[in-house]
């Protein structure tokens, strides 16, 4: 038996390769692609470690090219669902009870297999199923992913080591056990790294998953569980179920043995997930975890005294890299009358520049939107914009899904600040931008914080310290995450946990140890050493 105490020491981030020509990088990426694109994959559902196939099927095409079908995919049914549950629970207690440190090796080798053998795979994939960018699929499928893996093995050693103090005669001691059944991972499209961590952060922890991944990014989500198969995940631990997401979670809600909901996606899917576990309640063998980082209206804020390059580059790069699909975008801006002009003429000549197009060019800097749906949600604001009294389109405007659901950066110039696109999320490369008066920054600072119901990401820009601690004060509950002269997007494992409250979620912070402990069931353990012998304590006397 092995008795060694260990603790991880503090990893560093994983280095971002930059892919500049002639570099191995570029060229290696560019292999992937071509193999990838070349073959259509079938994906199947893998419960309990085997590849099961169904009658009904669908089919994924890729953003920038959306003739073009990269794979074929098969889609479960109830039984399949209920298969699923039963084979996490048949894995439950042998993953529970492996050591902590072969469980966290797992993941390490999960890292150590995604930042080399297969670093241009996973970021192809990304690229031509999610519509990234080589440099966002870099920082997200390999770096982020990795920083996930061995940050969390760092962090699950503190957890483990954080103990209660112990008075002479006792010894007292926290076991972090594992949640009693299964936990429900339902990801999202725009992160490769977040559908790994929703899935294996409760894996660390001992727990069992049972995955729904989104259908637009099950390409590189396909290509992880074999990934996590080839590190020594054991069959079970993680069942992975391609399909409808109401049907998978009309047969997981339902199920008793439901310990916990880890999701990343829209406040009204959480709002559903809540409510339909409200209603099963009492059917629980205990009450479910639920954790979820949802939707955002993410601001940009400019004081007087802020820089106006600063300021133009962060809504340039903040609302338009990865298309706005990001759940920290920056969607809407408040700029002061004075600066406005400068940063009007620097965003325009950004935009001037950046090309749209095919993930395959690297010369483009906005690729296309998931699908058709979103596609056709940004022309309807654009369209508003179009015919609105209190709106007008500053740059932008036009869309294209003849070849692929390309829709150009678009700025807003709103009238009112609470006009439509200034409230509402968007979830694509498009932002708005309400101008103020520069007496105004206090008040509008109330505005911004009072405009929006989520708080997720926020970025105040001011190079006057009490302007930027006033900000700092009124927006505190405005944004989970809030950036200082710094665009609201970005975030890094390791250095800015993530996640929001209000209607941006449960704020449970990835990439900390806030999240992993939402994982764990603790059992204080108490042992006495020479416990009493008689019921009576020195104050029971007559005696004065």
């Amino acid at each position: 038996m092995n008795n060694t105490i260990f603790s991880f020491p503090k990893p560093e981030n994983e280095p971002v390769l930059g892919y500049a020509p002639g570099s191995k990088e570029r060229k290696e990426i560019r292999k992937a692609l071509e193999e990838l694109y070349k073959k259509t994959t079938t994906i199947c559902p893998i419960i309990g470690g085997k590849e099961v196939k169904t009658k009904e099927t669908g089919e994924i095409v890729m953003p920038t090219d959306n003739k073009h079908v990269l794979a074929k995919y098969y889609k479960v049914g109830e039984k399949e669902v209920r298969d699923a549950i039963a084979a996490s629970q048949k894995a439950h207690e042998e993953w529970a009870n492996t050591p902590w440190i072969d469980r966290a090796s797992v993941m390490l080798k999960i890292a150590t297999l995604i930042s080399g053998k297969y670093r241009y795979l996973i970021n192809a994939a990304t690229m031509l199923g999610q519509g990234k960018t080589t440099m966002q699929a870099e920082i997200d499928s390999a770096c982020e992913l990795v920083d996930f893996l061995r940050y969390n093995a760092f962090y699950a050693s503190q957890i483990y080591s954080d103990q209660p103090c112990s008075d002479k005669g006792t010894l007292n001691y926290v076991t972090y056990r594992p949640l009693e059944g299964f936990v429900f991972a339902i990801t999202p499209f725009n992160f490769t790294s977040i559908a790994s961590n929703l899935c294996l952060s409760p894996v660390l922890m001992g727990n069992v998953c049972i995955w729904k991944p989104s259908t637009t990014a099950m390409l590189s989500n396909y290509l992880l569980m074999k990934i996590y198969k080839e590190a020594g995940l054991p069959d079970g631990v993680v069942n992975f179920l391609p399909g409808s997401g109401s049907l998978i979670g009309k047969v997981a809600f339902a199920d008793p043995k439901l310990a916990g909901v880890h999701f990343t996606g829209s406040t009204a899917t959480f709002n559903s997930f809540w409510k339909s576990i409200g209603n099963n309640i009492a059917n629980y063998n205990t009450y479910p975890k639920i954790v979820g980082e949802t939707g955002g209206k993410d601001f940009i804020f400019a004081h007087k005294s802020a820089d106006a390059d600063q300021v133009a580059t962060a809504i340039v790069r903040g609302a338009f890299e990865f298309q706005g699909q990001k759940c920290s975008a920056a969607s809407r801006a408040y700029v002061p009358e004075s600066m406005w002009p400068k940063v009007k003429k620097i965003v325009g000549k950004m935009l001037d520049e950046i090309k749209v197009g095919d993930v395959r060019d690297f010369s483009a800097f906005v690729n296309a939107v998931i699908d058709e749906a979103s596609f056709d949600n940004c022309m309807r604001y654009i369209d508003h914009a179009k015919k609105s009294k209190d709106a007008e389109i500053v740059f932008g405007g036009t869309g294209d899904k003849k070849k692929g659901w390309f829709v150009q950066p678009t700025v807003i110039l709103a009238k009112t600040p609470k006009y439509k696109a200034m409230c509402e999320e968007i979830f694509g490369p498009i932002i708005t931008i309400y101008v103020y008066k520069d007496a105004d920054y206090e008040k509008t600072l109330h505005l911004c914080n009072e405009t929006s119901p989520y708080a997720l990401t926020g970025a105040i820009f001011a190079n006057d310290r009490k302007a930027l601690r006033l900000g700092a004060e009124i927006l505190k509950y405005a944004a989970g995450n809030i950036y200082y002269n710094d665009k609201p997007t970005g975030a890094v494992v390791g250095q800015q946990p993530f996640g929001g409250a209000r209607a941006s979620g449960t704020n449970d912070k990835a990439g900390s140890y806030l999240n992993l402990i939402r994982w764990t069931s603790p059992q204080a353990i108490k042992e006495t050493f020479d416990a009493a012998h008689d019921y009576k304590y020195p104050f029971i006397s007559s005696a004065e």
